[in-house]
């Protein structure tokens, strides 16, 4: 529907297409040095400031030689987690978890004589529980040195591992960042460029609409592209070119993005 309406080749503000932001690209290259010296390395940040993007743009980046397999089902067990590493690599592994963790032990040591590097990922590790993390730690010390174990979470999980318990976690972290809510002036350069991308003018949100925008997403990226898809298809409603406050308070009306108190009442 946007497309059509504005005559646009590609969607506008596809976190699939869109390219890292500043920052992202910063912690990106860091994250590529890191994971060559073995350990934990954690990216951390509330729900909607990039984390996801940061992923994917990693798995994306050069799957013939950084190989990342993923786990975003983190609530599961040991042994599941073993598994989905495991369907991951390819490998068949029937049987009891010495049989998996013999057979990822082995892979790894395969990809490192194939100069490949091993990046597995733990996407939403603070719902993991610490143990099944102290048991992949325990297995990653048979791997290569040449491998990074990569922790996508919320900030809640460094308080969980500053407990003198998790000590033996916490002091095999090679390097945790914490990705912020962005300024105003931040997003305001990710919508124009977004714009650029797909070739609209910047005067495709007003000035009153664009301030509107950026206020309402409280620097959280991923609430800035909702609100702009969103706004895009009320101005595809209303037949218009130009995005006004009409249709960035028409989105904002919806309940998702109202206060509590702001919710009427029976």
């Amino acid at each position: 529907m946007i497309r059509s309406h504005f005559g646009l080749e590609t969607n506008p503000f596809d976190p699939a297409i869109t390219p890292l932001l500043p920052h992202q690209q910063a912690v990106f290259n860091v994250l590529q040095v890191h994971a060559r010296q073995g350990g934990l390395c954690l990216v951390m940040g509330e729900p909607g400031t990039g984390k996801s993007v940061l992923k994917h743009a990693l798995i994306a980046h050069d799957p013939k030689k950084i190989i990342t397999p993923s786990v975003s089902r983190t609530l599961h067990t040991y042994s599941n987690t073993l598994q989905i590493l495991c369907e991951a690599l390819g490998l068949d592994t029937p049987g009891r978890d010495t049989h998996r963790e013999k057979a990822l032990i082995e892979a790894a040591w395969k990809l490192n004589h194939e100069a490949k590097l091993l990046v597995p990922i733990l996407d939403d590790a603070h719902l993991m529980d610490l143990d099944c993390l102290r048991k992949l730690r325990l297995l990653f010390e048979d791997f290569p040195k040449n491998h990074c174990l990569l922790l996508v979470a919320q900030p809640g999980l460094l308080e969980k591992l500053r407990l003198r318990v998790n000590e033996d976690l916490r002091g095999r972290i090679t390097y945790s960042t914490l990705l912020l809510p962005l300024t105003p002036d931040d997003l305001k350069d990710f919508i124009f460029r977004e714009l650029d991308r797909v070739r609209l003018a910047h005067n495709t949100f007003t000035d009153d609409a664009l301030a509107l925008l950026l206020r309402s997403s409280e620097g959280i990226l991923r609430r800035c592209r909702n609100l702009c898809v969103s706004s895009l298809l009320e101005a595809v409603r209303d037949r218009v070119k130009i995005i006004d406050l009409s249709q960035v308070n028409r989105v904002l009306l919806q309940p998702h993005w109202r206060a509590e108190h702001d919710l009427p009442t029976r």
